[in-house]
């Protein structure tokens, strides 16, 4: 497809994101679980988490972080084509929460639905968006991550409730007839470590949402593994090396985790935002959330990385010419 007879790229035009008001920090947690805050930091450099307050549901924040991206966008919710929500903590079993978006933003035009890919939903939202938008189906695609995870935490396992928090982070990408943009996405995914991190139900098993689990040591093995991999190979795919990196923008899931990509692939830490720290694990909303603390100190030529890994296992990464 082309627009005025060039090749259509997509492009990132704006950021926007929303944490709860509610903050849980990690002495709090001291109070009700046997952990200090000094334990926390030490193994996951998380100090404090947002919580959703009574009544605030993933769709609230996504509706949110999507109006204020579309607003410093330039462009009306009339001009939005698609909406897509990534989410491990949707509202309702269905309607999607993306469509319950779309009501809420008063947009009655393009189409909107879920994906799930946990912790790595975003970045394989912002690749099916980047998909349509390149074969001229979309033109304006607002793309969400968007959790309240607090709700499928057990709060009496010190192994996981310090871990996770709850927040929304929303981009709006649009088609774009310059060299800038999303130069290539890689997504992957090995069912086999399911049961590596998952919940313990679900519709078909118990009828209930279930609580998150999972096995640190081995998730932390193949964080660090599947993502400094599935970066300098789409690095290569492009013809550009780990050096040229400007922003690795990784899922917030641990400090320690982002610190052993950055010695794995050779990069600076310097070039690694890193915000794990304010706000935890908040699954396919951390990206959106990293990137709106620096999307005002990117400039134009940036090469931008975004990388995840997700229960599933899921992983994949972006890379962006910004």
């Amino acid at each position: 497809m082309m627009i005025n007879n060039k090749l259509i790229n997509s492009k990132i035009l704006s950021c926007d994101s929303l944490l709860p008001k509610k903050v849980v920090t990690n002495f709090d947690l001291e109070k009700s679980v046997d952990t200090t805050d000094a334990w926390i930091i030490e193994r996951t450099g998380i100090k404090e988490r947002h919580i959703a307050g009574e009544g605030e549901l993933t769709s609230d924040m996504a509706y949110i972080s999507a109006k204020g991206a579309i607003k410093k966008a330039g462009l009306e919710v009339s001009d939005i084509d698609l909406i897509i929500v990534a989410t491990t903590t949707p509202d309702l079993t269905f309607p999607s929460t993306a469509t319950i978006v779309q009501h809420k933003l008063g947009i009655k035009t393009g189409f909107a639905f879920d994906i799930q890919a946990v912790c790595s939903g975003f970045i394989y939202a912002l690749s099916i968006a980047d998909k349509f938008i390149k074969t001229g189906q979309v033109k304006n695609a607002v793309v969400i991550g968007a959790e309240t995870l607090s709700k499928i935490v057990d709060w009496t396992d010190r192994n996981t409730c310090v871990l996770f928090g709850d927040g929304a982070g929303a981009v709006v990408l649009s088609a774009s007839n310059d060299d800038s943009g999303i130069l290539i996405t890689s997504l992957y995914s090995d069912g086999s470590y399911g049961d590596m991190l998952n919940t313990s139900g679900g519709p078909g098993i118990s009828g209930t949402s279930g609580y998150i689990q999972m096995s640190g040591k081995e998730v932390f093995k193949h964080a660090v593994e599947k993502m400094s991999n599935c970066v300098v190979d789409s690095l290569k795919k492009v013809n550009l090396e780990v050096k040229d990196i400007d922003w690795l923008i990784p899922h917030q899931a641990n400090a320690r985790i982002l610190s052993a990509v950055a010695k794995r692939i050779e990069l600076s830490e310097e070039k690694i935002v890193m915000t794990v720290q304010n706000h935890a694990n908040t699954s396919a909303a951390s990206i959106p959330l990293a990137l709106s603390s620096v999307i005002d100190k990117i400039k134009k030529s940036d090469i931008v990385v975004m990388e995840a890994l997700g229960g599933g296992l899921t992983w994949g990464s972006i890379v962006i010419k910004w």
